[in-house]
């Protein structure tokens, strides 16, 4: 069993870090490399020798995170190297997972980058840690896989605590007759789990700024694979040219339907949805049942799920293009509602765009969780036989009593806020100034191309100079009009030395923008304050209509006619 002083085997770099400040940092101290088995990694932890710094996260992996780690170390595969902070710490109560230790006085290895893996390490193999339900597992020697632990003892499902400490697994089959045919192999994932080593780099360095700079430039630096690219690596097969592909299914609908460019995850959300609710499930075996439709057929599927949810939010919603999509994780329970039900009847639809609607105001932030737990929350109330009672539970999650507008005082096009203000504009018909006809989608598709957000398609109504740097940021100082080869940061509307006063076409443009003759006039005088707060006033109230007429709240969630019938006669069937 390795001590502190014995992880340690040599190497010396000179490395130097920029604070945000310019200020330069280095690191010139001694960066060993070596390798630690389980055994002593865990042992020490157990003793508090490795500590976690503040500046670290808390623990987020969940029970199946910590199994796949167990697996891959069964398996021989790479788990990734650590990166240990050696200094001095003090005596005290140590939290690690489930784990409380009484630590001592001394050095101790700070962990700077692993700590999820740790911490799942020394909590699964100790038999408190274990009590905790994120880090209870056992290995099944029928299966040959990790299990969560059986309320039920059963002699070869053994829980980790005991099959990783050698007296005890050995005590564990004398306790248990019959299976000694087991022993071998229990004993030689006992041995696979204790003497997996794990890669470590450990540095010595006084200054705590250092470390945390390392550890922002680890997990912030560099471009990760998406999880939409792993996806696609790990389904890829030999000869599969001319094959759907997510990027495919992106282009196409891009192409066909006019809506930018879909990114990789969601397309991946909605083909998942389409097969079952768990968006978030583990994607490595999604083909691999013998009678699975097949990935080629699933990404099909998927497509037209996809593209129909698109067809509903442009044709319905009044959500023209992806740039303007609130939330991209609205469309995963859209797919699969038009997968299971591709052609819901006008009253449900209708209910649908409500709950569309009321999704996007009250945001991700009513699920108390990430938009992918969100995703698969929304995902799980969509039966696949039961479109009237799946659309009601989708509303029954999204009520409210106060909802918020959307601020018209802060417009990005990044932000889910100003998304929701552009779909009220485009409901309103914007017309192009030049040709008085209203813009068509694919003038929007044209102008943005695959930008990722709608910034191409907005002009400035003021010239910047002419406001304050606060007022730039209003909405009613932005017109949607997606003209090509105009710079959006420089380019204003020009519409007072091209109105022509009294005709009803050039009435029907300003109207279409939210600008009336009063604005117009302000405009030409410069008082681009005062018409700036009028035209807010007029957006904020077009913007409140349309919330309304698309959220309909107050409204009852009544289902179609034809099941408030078909309910009717089931009760005086049973009666």
């Amino acid at each position: 069993m390795l001590t502190l002083n014995q992880v340690a085997r040599s190497g010396r770099m000179r490395t130097t870090l920029e604070r945000g400040t310019g200020m330069a940092m280095t690191l010139d101290s001694p960066l060993s490399t070596t390798t630690i088995d389980v055994e002593s990694l865990v042992s020490m932890a157990w003793r508090g020798s490795i500590r976690v710094p503040n500046f670290q996260r808390d623990f987020r992996w969940n029970w199946e995170d910590v199994r796949r780690l167990f697996d891959s170390i069964v398996r021989g595969y790479p788990i990734g190297s650590l990166l240990l902070w050696v200094r001095k710490a003090g005596a005290q109560k140590v939290r690690l997972g489930g784990l409380d230790i009484e630590a001592a006085e001394g050095d101790a290895l700070w962990v700077v980058d692993g700590q999820q893996r740790i911490t799942s390490l020394a909590n699964a193999l100790h038999p408190d840690g274990s009590r905790d339900q994120r880090f209870a597992l056992a290995y099944d020697l029928r299966a040959q896989e990790f299990v969560k632990v059986p309320k039920v003892e059963d002699p070869l499902v053994i829980p980790l605590p005991v099959l990783f400490d050698l007296q005890k697994i050995i005590r564990w089959f004398t306790d248990h007759g019959g299976v000694s045919d087991f022993l071998e192999k229990a004993s030689s994932i006992t041995r696979k789990l204790r003497q997996f080593e794990v890669p470590a780099y450990q540095v010595r360095q006084a200054d705590p700024g250092v470390l945390q700079d390392i550890f922002d430039r680890m997990n912030n630096y560099g471009k990760r694979l998406s999880r939409a690219e792993i996806f696609s690596a790990l389904t890829a097969e030999e000869g599969e040219e001319g094959q759907l592909t997510i990027d495919l299914v992106a282009e196409h609908i891009a192409a066909d339907l006019n809506f930018g460019v879909i990114d990789g995850n969601t397309i991946l959300q909605g083909v998942l949805a389409r097969r079952g609710p768990d968006v978030k499930r583990d994607i490595r075996d999604e083909f691999s049942l013998p009678d699975d439709e097949g990935k080629d057929a699933a990404y099909k599927a998927g497509e037209q799920a996809v593209r129909r949810a698109v067809e509903f939010l442009q044709n319905e919603a009044f959500v023209p293009h992806f740039s303007m999509l609130a939330y991209r994780y609205l469309l995963a329970p859209l797919a699969r509602i038009f997968a299971h039900h591709p052609d819901p009847d006008p009253r449900n639809r209708r209910l649908l765009r409500r709950w569309y609607w009321r999704a996007a105001v009250a945001g991700p932030q009513q699920f108390k969780a990430g938009t992918g737990d969100a995703a698969r929350m929304l995902c799980s109330r969509v039966r696949d036989n039961d479109l009237t009672g799946s659309v009601q539970d989708l509303l029954e999650l999204v009520d409210q009593t106060n909802p918020i507008l959307p601020d018209l005082t802060s417009f990005a096009t990044n932000q889910a806020a100003t998304k929701i203000v552009l779909c009220s504009w485009w409901s309103a018909g914007p017309r192009n100034p030049d040709t008085w006809d209203p813009y068509e989608i694919s003038d929007l598709a044209t102008c943005l191309v695959d930008r990722p957000t709608a910034r191409d398609a907005v002009r400035y109504l003021a010239p910047n100079m002419a406001v304050t740097k606060s007022q730039r940021s209003w909405a009613a100082n932005r017109v949607l009009m997606p003209v090509l080869e105009v710079d959006a940061d420089e380019a204003t509307m020009e519409i007072t030395s091209q109105i022509d006063r009294g005709n009803p076409e050039w009435q029907a443009v300003l109207d279409s923008h939210a600008i009336t003759d009063e604005i117009v006039d302000l405009l030409d005088q410069g008082s681009y304050l005062t018409a700036l707060e009028k035209r807010h006033e007029l957006l904020r109230e077009r913007l409140r209509h349309f919330l309304g007429t698309m959220c309909e709240w107050g409204f009852e969630n009544t289902p179609p006619l034809a099941q408030l019938v078909l309910d009717d006669e089931s009760d005086y069937a049973d009666s």
